[in-house]
């Protein structure tokens, strides 16, 4: 029996844009010999031979890579070398602006293409979520920002708005500091505490996936060890995508790392070989700071 390929029909109710998540793993039995194998990483997704446009000008240039399942990857590279841009391809946010277009390749979810027709983007977003270089919480109370992607789903039962912001604040690590005051706007927390808060509205609506676009790059170091720390934490629910232009936070947090150089993915590798054995010279002049 030949069954169809997944798709998400825009007519369908409801329809999730990724296959639903595997069940929880059974618990653990007797350790394996220190001989056995380890198995291979589930690739979540699948970026192939992506060619990107803004306009008539090419900022992507043939980039294929696999993102694995549960893991942390960091892109890094000079400014404009087109890592924050392949981030936003991944849940299309790059339609938002005029002109832009993927001009040849895929990129497949548990092998769903997302640039399908019928996919819909809405529940695309809501399942990878996105943290931005700036903090941007709404103006409205702590509280409401955690609860807005979910009244928008039409929930609006109050015991469940209020279990959700309770694990979504204690999720992103700030429930102890705000659980006194969720009525009070997310805009009077410090530039630390909004990021954090704009992390627990990502995760409030369940998503698989988190991007982070240089989330830490306007916060001072006590409030960027604090998202780090986050970092480790979420890594064992969530995959996690990180765009960043500190080396030493994608050694410190990410468990892969691909480096790019004028809109072309240069080398992807483990983030331990990246930094300690490079395959590519141009990858070792830029991680050792000899040029970016």
């Amino acid at each position: 029996m030949v069954t169809a390929a997944p798709t998400l029909m825009e007519t369908r109710p409801a329809a999730p844009v990724l296959p639903p998540r595997p069940p929880a793993a059974a618990e653990p039995g007797p350790a394996a010999p220190a001989s056995a194998l380890a198995p291979a990483a589930e690739t979540l997704i699948d970026i192939r031979q992506v060619d990107f446009f803004y306009g008539a000008s090419q900022a992507l240039h043939d980039v294929s890579l696999a993102i694995e399942h549960k893991k942390v990857t960091a892109f890094i590279g000079p400014s404009g070398c087109g890592k924050s841009t392949l981030l936003r391809c991944l849940n299309r946010m790059n339609d938002l602006i005029d002109g832009t277009r993927v001009a040849r390749g895929t990129i497949r979810i548990r092998g769903v293409d997302i640039h399908q027709p019928d996919v819909d983007v809405i529940e695309l977003r809501k399942r990878i979520g996105m943290v931005f270089q700036k903090s941007n919480p709404f103006p409205k109370s702590i509280y409401e920002n955690i609860t807005y992607g979910l009244r928008l789903q039409g929930v609006t039962n109050r015991a469940r708005l209020d279990e959700v912001v309770e694990k979504s604040l204690r999720g992103a690590a700030l429930w102890d500091e705000v659980k006194d005051r969720l009525d009070a706007s997310g805009l009077g927390l410090s530039g630390g505490q909004q990021q954090r808060l704009c992390i627990a509205r990502a995760i409030a609506v369940e998503p698989e996936v988190i991007l982070m676009d240089e989330p830490c790059s306007a916060l001072d170091p006590v409030a960027t060890a604090k998202v780090e720390e986050l970092i480790q934490e979420l890594r064992s629910r969530y995959t996690i995508v990180i765009v960043t232009h500190n080396m030493q936070q994608a050694a410190r947090c990410s468990d892969k790392t691909a480096f790019f150089y004028m809109g072309r993915l240069v080398e992807y590798a483990d983030t331990r070989n990246i930094f300690t054995n490079p395959a590519n010279p141009q990858t070792e002049a830029y991680v050792s700071g000899r040029f970016g």
